[in-house]
């Protein structure tokens, strides 16, 4: 079963290392991890957007920056665990 959640991210990105920090310390459920480069249509799409959090099931993106509360609020109390 594929992750319900896709973060968006590019190579060498020092902000995408950012948000996947803020994901580690709320403990984040599983993710995939998409890199935009060399793709097109992701690079039109999230170009200087990224990193990008993307709810698949309910189709909503959460655009950086974000901290940890922010990623709670997106993804609601049931979907995440407190932080510690």
């Amino acid at each position: 079963m594929s992750a319900n959640l896709t973060l968006y991210q590019r190579d060498d990105c020092h902000l995408c290392d950012l948000a996947l920090d803020v994901l580690a310390a709320v403990r984040v459920p599983e993710f995939d991890s998409v890199f935009i480069d060399g793709d097109d249509a992701l690079e039109q799409r999230y170009g200087i957007r990224v990193p990008v959090l993307r709810d698949e099931r309910r189709d909503i993106e959460l655009d950086w920056p974000f901290d940890a509360g922010r990623v709670q609020a997106f993804l609601g109390p049931a979907n995440c665990p407190p932080a510690k």
